[in-house]
């Protein structure tokens, strides 16, 4: 291991060639380091002090010691039209295995042109760069799986785009880069072998305790599917919207990942959407669940020649497990739910309760985050929801249920602060922050959002500031880096 703490494998490249292709360094003219993380610099084993120095690795300019650059190949359905891709700006550099031998992909994003590239530039501008470090970190501070960012730095150069912008690339972190597209790659190659190699491996590296099922690939199938439930649970109780949920940005871990026309939801209401490019409401926040079976039917269908030499066979034993993705979803959401209202137990009634709830901000344009803040905080103000009838009997039918528990109203209260943050990446403080980047060099504005983004559940007050409803924003539109 070298004195900056590189311990990296190279284990994709162990696949067969047709999924990846090996790439020489793109190199650019004058990078700078814009935001350094620290504290997961550490995590994954580095000297935090020599690694930060490294800003000819974080530009690509340089190879670290051990690494197999390649850029990946895989196909997705982008809203549902199948289409072959790869790895257009990104390079893996290899895999950092960290002193409690976890294993972690190290990718730049922005890295330059690739044979995945179709066409384009193969770069990135700083606003998408930052936009991805600022939401994936507060992700992680939210407690959802996630990839990671581990550094920014410009690169001296201009992108094109609707204008010409600053160049930067991004450090990106995951248990792998493994997405259902990637599944989907190896079917259109129609070779079993290869297929089965990708699928091997994926269970090696994510799902070892199902190597000795009697059908491990449709373990596989089981387990993929209850991540994918967990983690789309985990942003609707968040009020997180992804914006593009194809099937090439599904992770296999069960991470999210790729922070493009991504947003929070202000106003509650569950047809809401960010996405310039989503004109249809495919990836509405209510869509989310939906379009995750539809990726993961995808991803059965890769499977059906492993799981069973009959293919009917094959595809009922799918559709078996797919159609658990509704009740392991429903019950976790349910559960978190239950924990935002600062309920222990559990009553049938409670749906009837969540769902009023839900029904009374929608109708009142209540904002979702802060509604559970006040609740949290069982603070009392002049907004609509508040002043409404409906809301008056909700919250005396509300606190009746938390006097029938066992725990004491503090202790519901404590449980509250745990699961209802008081500080989310609101749309227009990451907008203030990516426009201070980009216009004035302004770094500042980004680093104070991140302090309050890293302690989410902070209800000392210090953060008062950032939980603040925005202004009024009439048809925000978030914008993909591309």
């Amino acid at each position: 291991m070298s004195k900056i703490g590189w311990n990296l494998e190279n284990t994709y490249t162990e696949l067969p060639k047709s999924f990846f292709t090996k790439m020489e360094l793109n190199p650019v003219k004058q990078p700078e380091l814009v935001i350094f993380n620290s504290s997961l610099s550490k995590e994954l084993g580095f000297n935090s002090g020599e690694l930060e120095k490294q800003v000819d690795v974080f530009a690509g300019n340089t190879a670290p010691e051990g690494s197999v650059p390649i850029a990946k190949a895989y196909a997705g359905h982008q809203f549902g039209n199948f289409t072959i891709l790869g790895d257009g700006r990104a390079i893996l550099l290899g895999e950092q295995i960290t002193p409690k031998g976890e294993r972690y992909d190290i990718e730049l994003k922005g890295s330059g042109r690739t044979p995945y590239s179709r066409g384009g530039d193969g770069r990135a501008s700083i606003g998408p760069m930052l936009r991805e470090y600022i939401i994936s970190e507060a992700m992680h501070a939210l407690d959802v799986p996630t990839t990671r960012s581990l550094a920014v730095v410009t690169t001296g150069e201009k992108v094109r785009r609707e204008t010409l912008l600053p160049g930067a690339i991004l450090t990106r972190v995951s248990s792998s880069h493994l997405r259902v597209g990637t599944f989907e790659y190896a079917r259109t190659l129609k070779d079993e072998h290869d297929l089965k190699e990708l699928a091997d491996y994926t269970i090696t590296r994510h799902f070892k305790e199902i190597k000795e099922e009697a059908n491990p690939y449709l373990a596989l199938l089981r387990e993929v599917i209850k991540r994918q439930a967990l983690l789309i649970s985990k942003w609707q109780l968040i009020g997180f919207i992804h914006g593009v949920m194809n099937t090439d940005n599904m992770t296999i871990s069960g991470e999210t990942i790729d922070y493009g026309p991504c947003a929070f939801m202000d106003t509650y209401d569950p047809e809401t959407v960010f996405s310039s490019i989503d004109r249809q409401s495919r990836y509405s926040y209510v869509n989310q669940p939906d379009i995750s079976v539809w990726d993961l039917t995808r991803f059965a269908e890769t499977l059906i020649p492993l799981i069973d030499e009959d293919s009917e066979k094959a595809i009922e034993l799918c559709k078996r497990e797919l159609s658990k993705f509704q009740e392991i979803y429903s019950e976790d959401w349910l559960e978190g739910m239950r924990r935002k209202l600062g309920l222990f137990d559990k009553k049938e009634e409670d749906k009837d309760l969540i769902s009023t709830l839900l029904s009374a901000m929608y109708k009142y344009k209540a904002d979702y985050t802060d509604t559970f803040r006040l609740l949290t905080l069982d603070e009392k103000t002049n907004n609509d929801l508040q002043k409404s009838e409906e809301f008056k009997e909700w919250y005396s039918l509300w606190k009746d249920r938390l006097e029938n528990q066992e725990e004491s109203i503090q202790q519901s209260q404590e449980l509250m602060k745990q699961n209802n943050p008081y500080v989310i990446p609101r749309n227009y403080r990451v907008e203030q922050a990516l426009e201070a980047a980009e216009s004035e060099g302004d770094y500042k504005v980004m680093e104070n959002l991140l302090e309050a983004l890293y302690n989410p559940y902070d209800y000392s007050g210090k953060y008062e500031e950032y939980s603040k409803i925005p202004p009024k924003q009439e048809n925000y539109r978030t914008y993909c880096g591309t």
